[in-house]
């Protein structure tokens, strides 16, 4: 029997990587001549890098970049195929990462870079008294993709969730090249923030790191908020960055005005684009500025480490996340898993931490729950690995007892 186990990770608690490896432990304790097959999962959110490594046998690379108030710290991405990994600078600095599963993902041949813009320009990298989007930059953003670029890939993959940032990607732009006049003909700090996207004159891509021409960039991006208006990323987004209600008005009016002046001088339209307002309006600026796409992240994940592929010959998928509600049928990880092993003909069985009475069981053969009459939110999150793997266990007796 082989058995594919294909968790997102349980906020809070547990990365994918530790989900999968308590899940698969209990499936072999019950059945011990199961063939297990662990691919970590996420949708493209907090977590993807460190799935996908996990999944696809790949590394972590550290490179120093500024994070969204310039100071300057240590972030990584992945990357995955051994051509890439060749490449590599030595002053990177690669770190082993444990291969957890065997194969190396549909995008390895290549060379792919997973990127979190959340490592280097992250809201939990700036304390709740500093949140100011007036300041943050994407800039930290930028050097990552520069890192991606140096170590020889052929795709870069960017989950943009949990952003301390409103400026448009201009940061992130300025830190590929791209530079930024001011409408009195100066130079826009290196840096930029959102406050001063309304005093923009211009935009020249003429430095802009001739690399990204050849390399394919493809953004995980859940949301369709546009750029600008009452459900665009100032109004949206930007009071949990620190924005005043004043400040919303002057953010969405600046990105407003970049999108015009992207118009006129990038050639590209951003301004109704669905997704563009995703991170702050770094969706919109990937798009203008690295000619990204922006695409379902569930999506981007499945295919870096080949769960179609991995899914062939399976008889039970067992798939999780920490809360499966209303939410997790909208393209989340446990919706994507279940879409394609159902495809593939293969049951599929979701362990959960807690499930909602909304939650869209009718994807899976079974779900289960670590929160129950028994076991409160509190306890699982504190010790979750023996409930996992005896969840997972019972799940191997229904399953082979149908």
């Amino acid at each position: 029997m082989k058995v594919l186990i294909a968790p997102d990770s349980f906020k809070e608690s547990l990365s994918a990587a530790d989900v999968s490896a308590a899940l698969g432990e209990g499936v072999l304790g019950l059945c011990g001549g199961t063939q297990i097959d662990l691919c970590p999962m996420a949708d493209g959110g907090e977590g993807t890098v460190e799935a996908v490594v996990a999944a696809t046998g790949g590394r972590f690379v550290f490179t120093e970049v500024y994070d969204p108030l310039g100071s300057s710290i240590r972030a990584r991405f992945g990357l995955v195929g051994p051509g890439a990994q060749a490449n590599l600078p030595g002053e990177l600095g690669l770190a082993a990462a444990e291969v957890l599963a065997e194969g190396q993902g549909d995008l390895a041949g290549g060379g792919t870079a997973v990127i979190e813009m959340a490592a280097a320009s992250g809201l939990g990298l700036v304390g709740p008294a500093d949140r100011d989007p007036f300041r943050t930059t994407t800039f930290g953003t930028g050097q990552l993709i520069l890192a991606a670029l140096d170590a020889g890939v052929s795709q870069i993959i960017i989950g943009i969730g949990g952003s301390a940032t409103v400026d448009g990607g201009c940061g992130c732009a300025q830190g590929l090249g791209v530079t930024f006049v001011r409408q009195d003909g100066q130079a826009c700090v290196c840096g930029m923030g959102g406050g001063a996207m309304g005093d923009l004159g211009s935009i020249d891509m003429s430095d802009r790191d001739r690399r990204l021409e050849h390399v394919r960039i493809r953004v995980a991006c859940d949301v369709t908020n546009p750029l600008t208006g009452p459900s665009g990323a100032a109004a949206i987004y930007g009071p949990q960055k620190g924005a005043t209600a004043e400040m919303v008005e002057q953010l969405d009016a600046g990105l407003g005005h970049l999108a015009e002046v992207i118009r006129r001088d990038v050639g590209v339209e951003v301004l109704n684009l669905p997704g563009g307002g995703a991170a702050g309006g770094l969706g919109a600026g990937l798009v203008a500025f690295t000619g990204a796409t922006l695409e379902r992240g569930v999506d981007l994940v499945a295919q870096a480490v080949g769960l179609q592929r991995r899914l062939g010959g399976v008889d039970l998928c067992i798939t999780g996340e920490g809360k499966f509600d209303a939410q997790s049928g909208a393209g989340k990880t446990v919706s994507g898993v279940a879409q394609r092993a159902r495809a593939a003909g293969v049951p599929v069985i979701c362990i959960a931490g807690q499930v909602s009475d909304d939650a869209p069981v009718d994807l899976l053969d079974d779900v289960l729950a670590l929160v129950d009459g028994e076991t409160t939110a509190a306890a699982a999150i504190r010790d979750p690995q023996p409930l996992l793997k005896a969840l997972a266990a019972k799940a191997m007796k229904a399953f082979l007892g149908r």
